[in-house]
């Protein structure tokens, strides 16, 4: 029996494949144009002037560019974010935000230089408003870095986190835009006061995209909460208009208000081949807490999906899936292999799933059951294993692997999916490269 995925593997899928590459080469053509453009018209349209002055220009316009261009690049762009994949998407805007921040910090490094006595701009009581605005740019930019750094090293709320980060990146920008309006010279010149308003229609036209993006979002209303765990619980909602299309492994933000209020992102747990969706959650935390308590008929709001880590969205499908997961990882791997049972794919299947302990191996019994009805072997690995335990212990990395992985020439004939922890994906990544996987058959993606 050829299955749909199996069709989709097909030329249309290689083409579809190939679009995608032309749209991301497209989309960071144009970023590189954004940010190279204003400093090619302040040089060309700028007339003479004494170094200093273009070079003062020029790192400030640089800086200015590269903060729309971080925002764009998350504005929801779902072609973008399907083609490019989140995690792409989202170390070009972390990236992209380091270059705005390093620009700052030479612009005014080269107005200190410039003149000297310009270091006085620096002292808030004697600075006048428009060092005082750039100060509190670069202070507000700078706490924006800070929170990234200290979120990656200390457990973090995300709500907090999130609204913080929005506050000080919009208050980073505003604040930039009043100190150019106080300084007044690019503004003075015709051909610069309209690149300057271009940048600023790219932000508006960004800021609108991403409110569309939340009004589009499609209404649904729960039909059940599932407890998996003490602490994990699984969302089943029912569309109230046209069934969620999604590709298995993506993900959505989930919403109570219509809109506005509080949001957070989640892999889609179910079959695509389905028509409602589900979404598996650790319910711990104000929002976990709100999901895993809300009543059947409750409405919630999806945007999505989003991401490009799924099985339908491969250009040229390998003749078999590893799936290599740890925790709530299992999630985007439950969802491909609910939807390939669904599809009644022949093809093997490794599913490695990667606990502490044994209570925290999440959906034991389904995939038993799914092992019935697919070519699915199950790996179960415990970190902390119980007396007794008869299967695999330890971590998951280069010996483990080995072990559960086909012959040396058989690898390469498998697609790798590998989700977790960003310290688990990263070990696993660099295990199955020493392995020999190639590195166009791993795919992972993080947000």
């Amino acid at each position: 029996m050829t299955s749909s995925l199996e069709v989709q593997a097909g030329p249309g899928s290689v083409a579809a494949a190939r679009g995608s590459a032309r749209l991301v080469r497209r989309w960071f053509v144009g970023l590189a144009v954004v940010m190279l453009a204003p400093l090619a018209v302040r040089v060309g349209a700028g007339g003479a002037a004494p170094l200093w002055a273009v070079l003062t220009d020029l790192t400030g316009l640089f800086a200015l560019s590269a903060f729309v261009c971080t925002f764009v690049l998350v504005c929801r762009l779902r072609t973008l974010s399907r083609a490019a994949g989140i995690t792409a998407l989202l170390s070009a805007h972390r990236s992209m935000g380091v270059l705005a921040a390093g620009s700052v910090v030479l612009h005014i490094a080269v107005v200190i230089a410039a003149d000297p006595g310009n270091l006085g701009l620096l002292t808030w009581v004697h600075a006048p408003p428009r060092a005082r605005a750039a100060t509190a740019a670069t202070v507000a930019l700078a706490a924006v870095i800070a929170l990234g750094v200290l979120r990656r090293r200390v457990r973090q709320e995300y709500e907090l986190w999130r609204w913080a980060h929005l506050v000080l990146s919009v208050a980073a920008v505003a604040l930039s835009a009043l100190h150019v309006q106080l300084v007044g010279q690019l503004l003075a010149d015709p051909v610069m006061r309209w690149v300057l308003v271009a940048l600023a229609a790219a932000l508006v036209a960004g800021t609108v995209h991403r409110a569309l993006a939340a009004r589009r979002s499609s209404e649904h209303v729960v039909r059940e909460v599932r407890h998996d765990s003490d602490s994990v619980c699984t969302l089943v909602l029912h569309p109230r208009g046209t069934p969620l299309r999604f590709a298995p492994g993506q993900f959505a933000w989930l919403r109570l208000g219509r809109s506005g209020g509080e949001e957070h992102p989640f892999t889609i747990a179910s079959s695509a081949a389905g028509g409602g969706c589900a979404f598996t959650v650790r319910s711990t935390g104000d929002f976990g807490t709100v999901l895993r308590n809300l009543p059947p008929g409750t409405p919630v709001w999806v945007d999505g999906p989003y991401g490009s880590c799924s099985l339908d969205l491969i250009p040229q499908p390998a003749s078999g899936v590893a799936m290599i997961a740890a925790g709530l990882g299992i999630t985007p791997m439950l969802s491909m292999v609910r939807t390939l049972a669904d599809r009644h794919d022949p093809r093997p299947l490794l599913m490695v799933q990667a606990a502490g302990e044994a209570h925290e191996l999440l959906f034991r019994h389904e995939l038993g059951q799914l092992a019935r009805r697919l070519d699915l072997t199950v790996v179960e690995v415990l970190r902390r294993p119980p007396p007794g335990w008869t299967g695999a212990a330890g971590d998951v990395g280069t010996p483990l692997l080995r072990a559960v992985l086909p012959h040396p020439g058989e690898r390469s004939a498998l697609d790798y999916f590998v989700c977790g922890s960003p310290g688990f994906v990263t070990t696993v990544t660099h295990s199955l490269l020493e392995l020999g996987v190639p590195e166009h058959r791993i795919h992972s993606e993080q947000f």
